[in-house]
């Protein structure tokens, strides 16, 4: 038996938004999406990308995740402003890829950030003292400066992690792996550069995108509805824009960069430098 939603939704494609850091909140909700156009049958998928990047894993699973539905359905991703980085390794998860001329997009690596703020610690008269299992658990101490061993071990795990990014991107394009790595050094690409190196498709709008999504499972793009698949939001939140409660509220922009720098000080990131969360 076909339920009717699912004969609906055969009718119509789907649309995923990824917007700003790629993190575990992005990661939850692409899945938990992901999750809802398999058991609503949709036969193609609009993946929207418009993110600097951001975590190593969260990104991992995103694009595992797409591969397997890929497996069953369409997926045309549409790079928006800037889609680098980690935006370009959950791309490679999409059928097809699509950017504006002027995209952002690249910065295919991996960085990893610490704070050292050992001098100024000095200057205010505060010190630590660490008892450790090992010369190597308080790695990327902010209050000290790296040891030269500390640093190739994390440079071993960066290297491994960048391994992984251009053997991904070489898969999925269809490129030979020193191709990649010949422009896979960091730095950014706009849609037409991306283009020509056979990162992206073609070049086109979001709406173009669409289409192309209609129009490869054999639907029109002039009648076939698009819907977008998000979180539901809170009853409350509804009514009531921002934070409960304190009477302060810091702009969701700044909310977002601060708790990503909090969350991530430390990790492994696909993460594009000049981006705002960097």
């Amino acid at each position: 038996m076909i339920w009717p939603f699912k004969s609906t939704a055969r009718k119509q494609i789907a649309k995923i938004e990824v917007k700003g850091a790629i993190a575990g909140g992005t990661r939850k909700s692409v899945l938990e999406a992901i999750k809802t156009i398999e058991e609503k049958g949709y036969p193609a998928l609009l993946l929207r990308i418009d993110s600097p990047g951001g975590t190593v894993g969260d990104s991992q699973e995103i694009y595992s995740a797409l591969k397997r539905l890929g497996e069953k359905i369409k997926i045309v991703a549409s790079f928006g402003n800037i889609s680098a980085s980690g935006g370009v390794y959950i791309g490679m998860g999409a059928t097809h890829i699509m950017a504006n001329p002027g995209t952002i997009t690249g910065s295919i690596g991996v960085i990893l950030r610490g704070n050292n703020l050992e001098r100024l610690l000095e200057k205010v008269g505060v010190s630590f003292k660490v008892i450790k299992s090992g010369p190597y658990k308080d790695i990327l101490a902010f209050d000290r400066e790296l040891t030269e061993p500390e640093q190739q071990i994390l440079q071993a795990l960066i290297d491994t992690s960048y391994g992984q990014f251009i053997q991904t991107v070489a898969d999925a394009r269809k490129l030979d792996l020193e191709t990649v790595r010949s422009f896979a050094d960091g730095r950014v690409f706009t849609g037409q550069q991306a283009v020509e190196l056979g990162l992206v498709d073609r070049l086109g709008t979001e709406e173009e995108a669409r289409r192309w999504a209609t129009e490869l499972v054999g639907l029109d793009p002039d009648k076939t509805k698009c819907i977008t698949i998000e979180d539901p939001k809170p009853f409350w939140n509804r009514f009531v824009p921002g934070s409960q409660g304190s009477g302060f509220a810091l702009p969701s922009d700044l909310q977002s960069w601060l708790s990503f720098e909090v969350a991530t000080n430390g990790l492994p990131l696909w993460m594009y430098g000049g981006s705002k969360l960097h």
